[in-house]
């Protein structure tokens, strides 16, 4: 009955020669609003949005799950990142197709010849969403808030924390190794950061979406509430946000970038099935999509109407290990798992040409990447001897825990997962495959009750330190080092790499950190991919950040 009231919809609309105002929209979308609204029609629901679409620009992002949080400093997820990038502005950026770091709130910076002083010249006239003055006085609070788990604003008590933020500082105020020693204010527009020790990344690390500033208002007048009701200085203010469902933007009226932005709204939208989310695209119920089986990569390159993207290859995927529980505590099991699983064949059966066989955690493009180490090579009898030497000859049995989400490192985790599971099978490892929310996966992952788990991290500033201090350095453990590893030596050189100025000797630094990972290997490194993003040709300026939180202010809708 549908399928005549759309053919019957369309021959009226040619009829009256307005084919120019139907965008297509149909299918999924119209049928959940169908049953959210208890039974309005087809016809209506789309006439409604096409109008909507002719009055104003705009975006419909589909997307492969939601976000965990709006509160950008406490989560990691590439999908709550991907929504506060856009409501939310750092004192320093990065260039729109690399991690280039170019002004932000801040519109200059100088550092003292030492490396321990910088000073950051604000932006004049810049206001929060709520109208709340953006100056010197916010960036100490943001930044204050994160740091001390007594502040005021950082709602430990709710459950809060910043794991990002003391990897990339050292820790939190109290702890030894904590990089920021004091905040001052200057002047309303001058802000200096005082460090204890010089640090490589530093700059790029005050680009990063994790340390955006919000409205001191805001957090005084929401509390713990704060990340469902974000406030920036970006250029789209939060509306509305209906979980696992959508979240809503709209146009910041008083942006400081003057013609920016040029979208009135834009909607992300969850559609969790990679191939729901294509179909969603082609007939017009979404405007652009990432999380691209990349089989269906031929097609859209070229299909009329829709046009295919490519980010840069800066991400890893992997199958973690929990290195306390038995018996992947032994080196020999873990050892044997990463000979026992077929990389090549995941990535060459999944990945289409867009990956790469990953031999260490960072990307190949990245400061000190070590191209003289080798993937595991697939070997079943090596990796049989090697359980045998650890006592398990006759195998064992343990829990995978799966993604529920497509991921811009591994779209179709479901598929790995069964991959993984056979390989495993042959070397006598029987492994129960658990699967959980997004939310909930992240939340106990991170306290540990998993045995071996697919997950990935995407790289946020383009520096090595991002990667390994954050995933695999024994002060992390509990925030993203999910794999519980903790080697004093790997510690110790990725402290001393942070530290240093010199690129030269920060790349021979993180040499020696991949040398250990790669014999102790506390999971099996799987992939680097280059993840698509398909829209239609209507939409314009759209650059695809490798970061994959992509800035939308400078993105428009083509009108015929």
């Amino acid at each position: 009955m549908k399928g005549k009231c759309a053919i019957w919809f369309i021959f009226m609309l040619l009829c009256m020669l307005f084919l120019a105002a139907c965008s297509g929209d149909g299918g999924a979308k119209t049928d959940k609003a169908e049953e959210e609204s208890g039974g309005a029609s087809e016809e209506g629901t789309k006439g409604e949005k096409e109008a909507t679409a002719n009055e104003e620009q705009v975006l419909v992002f589909g997307r492969g799950g939601d976000s965990v949080s709006l509160d950008f400093a406490s989560v990691s997820d590439g999908e709550s990142l991907r929504v506060t990038e856009n409501i939310y502005e750092s004192l320093l950026d990065y260039d729109k197709e690399s991690f280039e770091v170019v002004p932000g709130l801040a519109h200059d910076w100088e550092v003292s010849d030492d490396g321990l002083r910088y000073t950051f010249f604000l932006e004049e006239g810049v206001t929060f969403h709520d109208g709340t003055p953006f100056n010197a006085e916010a960036v100490k609070v943001n930044f204050e808030r994160w740091a001390d788990p007594e502040h005021t604003y950082a709602f430990a008590d709710e459950g809060y924390a910043y794991p990002l933020y003391g990897s990339m500082f050292g820790g939190y105020k109290g702890d030894e190794a904590h990089n920021i020693k004091e905040i001052n204010i200057v002047n309303d527009y001058e802000v200096e950061f005082v460090l204890n020790a010089p640090q490589g990344p530093f700059l790029q690390n005050m680009a990063m979406s994790y340390f955006a500033m919000t409205s001191p208002t805001a957090l005084e007048k929401y509390g713990s509430t704060i990340n469902e009701n974000p406030v920036g200085t970006g250029p789209f203010k939060f509306v509305s946000w209906s979980k696992n469902d959508q979240i809503v933007l709209e146009k910041n009226a008083n942006y400081h970038k003057e013609g920016l932005p040029k979208l009135d709204q834009i909607i992300f939208e969850v559609i969790p099935e990679n191939s729901a989310r294509l179909i969603a695209l082609r007939s017009g119920e979404v405007d652009i999509i990432d999380g691209i089986n990349p089989d269906d990569a031929a097609s859209i390159e070229s299909e009329e109407g829709l046009d295919l993207y490519v980010r840069g290859e800066n991400n890893i995927g992997f199958l973690g290990m929990n290195v306390e529980k038995e018996p992947l505590n032994d080196k020999l099991v873990r050892q044997a798992i990463n000979y026992a699983v077929d990389t090549d064949a995941i990535v060459e059966a999944l990945y289409a040409g867009y990956a790469t066989t990953a031999a260490n955690l960072i990307p190949p493009n990245y400061l000190g990447y070590n191209d003289e180490l080798e993937p595991y090579a697939h070997d079943v009898e090596q990796a049989k001897e090697l359980l045998a030497e650890a006592g398990y000859a006759d195998g064992f049995e343990m829990d995978l825990w799966v993604m529920p989400v497509s991921r811009p490192y591994m779209p179709d985790p479901e598929t790995v997962a069964e991959i993984v599971q056979s390989n495993l099978q042959e070397i006598g490892i029987t492994t129960n495959i658990v699967r959980e929310e997004w939310a909930p996966y992240l939340e106990k992952t991170g306290k540990g009750e998993q045995d071996l788990y697919l997950l990935g991290w995407s790289g946020s500033n383009g520096d090595p330190d991002y990667f390994f201090d954050s995933l695999l350095h024994g002060d992390s453990i509990g925030g993203e080092n999910r794999s519980f590893f903790q080697n004093d030596e790997v510690d110790k050189l990725i402290d001393q790499a942070g530290a240093e100025i010199d690129q030269d000797k920060r790349a021979a630094l993180y040499k020696q950190v991949q040398t250990i990972l790669h014999e102790e290997v506390p999971g099996v490194n799987i992939v680097h991919s280059t993840p698509l993003v398909a829209a239609k040709n209507k939409v314009k300026n759209f650059i695809p950040h490798p970061s994959t939180s992509d800035p939308l202010e400078e993105v428009e809708i083509a009108t015929e």
